[in-house]
């Protein structure tokens, strides 16, 4: 292509042996044909990338854990895929509590190594999301009510800029970049390589449970569930999925940090409701306590199905309206996999203001997300469409969507996603990337 620069690192062109394993990702509905992809090894191949890009005019799409939800945002046509997930080292600094993170290394592989040797930091619910992508985005999880989000122990990181130059970014350097990368979405402002992370002790024991109920008693375990996980203890998190009526189950699970005694009577509000067909109580040490809730996965793990999936904010309990609408998409979806999702919020997320990082959804009472599932492509434009209406029915009940839970169908998607530190993220995007070198679908637009 005539150009100086030479791309580093493990490249994989189109036509390459390899090309079609490195284009697979988690979700299959996402899957394009990019012109060629870096695998960097070190922060000098991603540089090298960003400016052979720039030189021939090749859009560029950086990838951490092959989770991107929607299309055009990790991998693009035609384009270059910078991808970190070779780069997967991890520094434990116990004097000072910290641990650095290179941006590709799986949640499950990182918060493992820390639990075996007495650490923890929060993680979500899958073991093959790249800590890259989940921190830029907030980061939930089972432990948010106790300890914060991921992005919220975010101290410093580095990040390859649009003319190539490294940055870092900490509280007394670039401390605006560090505000806009806690929350403030993947890919908009440079590509990540290292990121430092504070981290707690871990407790010597802590409790996982587990609630089964058949699907008929959706109602009345959803109001038990939405009437009592934001305002238990502060220890406890709980993710309810309710799971399509052709599926048929509707599964709690979550973890407290305290003993099973304890857990057992916060409990009561939940396994006293219905009918149960399961119940599972158990206190572990902390580190089979993760391999429980994630346990491994193969690292290129693909879902044989196609996932879309759109989120939201309630920032009061559901009315008996929202839960009918709930009903018949789960009625209507007819995927196996197709689910309501929820998570308690409160404790330790509404600890910090809206405005201090840039992850503005601190005070809902839970977090919601909705999927369907399909594997024929003739079945892809009546689940796009079931998302896309569920959406609109559900709009007075709730506010805003989660970024790490993209949904391209969202217009207005800056405050939506980023409420009212929208504008800010606009003015740190003009500072660092003027020139709107990292654009993708739903990308933060610079504002001078």
């Amino acid at each position: 292509m005539g150009s100086k620069i030479r791309l580093t690192g493990r490249i994989i062109y189109k036509g390459d042996p390899g090309y079609e394993q490195a284009r697979q990702n988690w979700n299959p509905y996402v899957d394009t044909f990019p012109l060629v992809f870096v695998f960097a090894q070190s922060t000098k191949d991603v540089t090298n990338a960003i400016e052979w890009a720039r030189k021939n005019n090749v859009p560029i799409r950086a990838r951490s854990g092959r989770h991107a939800l929607d299309k055009n945002l990790s991998m693009v046509k035609d384009g270059i895929v910078i991808d970190v997930s070779d780069m997967k080292k991890v520094w434990l600094n116990s004097e000072q509590e910290m641990a650095i993170v290179q941006t590709d290394i799986q949640v499950g592989p990182l918060v493992k190594k820390l639990a075996k040797v007495g650490y923890m930091v929060p993680f979500g619910d899958s073991p093959t999301v790249g800590i890259g992508g989940i921190t830029m985005g907030g980061g939930m999880g089972l432990l948010q009510r106790s300890i914060g989000l991921i992005s919220d122990h975010l101290i410093e990181l580095e990040m390859v800029e649009a003319n190539g130059i490294v940055l870092n970014a900490n509280k007394n350097n670039n401390s605006d970049l560090l505000w806009a990368t806690r929350g403030g979405g993947g890919g908009n402002f440079g590509i990540n390589t290292e990121y430092c992370f504070k981290v707690h002790r871990a407790p010597t024991e802590a409790t996982v449970f587990e609630i089964i109920w058949p699907w008929n008693q959706l109602e009345k375990v959803f109001k038990a569930w939405q009437k009592w996980a934001p305002f238990v203890d502060n220890r406890l998190g709980s993710i309810l999925e309710i799971f399509s009526e052709n599926n048929g189950l509707i599964h709690a699970t979550g973890l407290f940090l305290g003993s099973k005694t304890k857990l057992s009577s916060l409990l009561e509000p939940l396994i006293s409701v219905g009918a149960p067909t399961k119940v599972f109580i158990q206190e572990l040490s902390y580190t089979n306590v993760v391999e429980y809730l994630i346990p491994n996965e193969p690292i290129t793990r693909r879902s044989e199905q196609n996932y879309k999936i759109s989120s939201a904010w309630p920032t009061r309990l559901f009315p008996d309206e929202a839960i009918k609408i709930m009903r018949s998409f789960l009625e209507e979806s007819t995927g196996t996999e197709s689910s309501f999702f929820f998570l308690n919020c409160g404790g330790a997320v509404n600890r910090i203001s809206p405005e201090a990082t840039a992850f503005f959804w601190r005070y809902p009472k839970f977090y919601l997300e909705w999927n369907t599932t399909w594997t024929q492509d003739s079945d892809a434009s009546r689940n796009l469409a079931l998302v896309s209406r569920t959406r609109q029915q559900l709009s007075p009940f709730v506010e805003g969507a989660y970024v790490n839970s993209p949904d391209q169908n969202i217009i207005n998607f800056g405050p939506d996603y980023y409420g009212t530190n929208f504008e800010r993220l606009q003015s740190i995007k003009a500072k660092y990337d003027p020139e709107n070198v990292f654009h993708f679908p739903q990308s933060i637009p610079p504002k001078f």
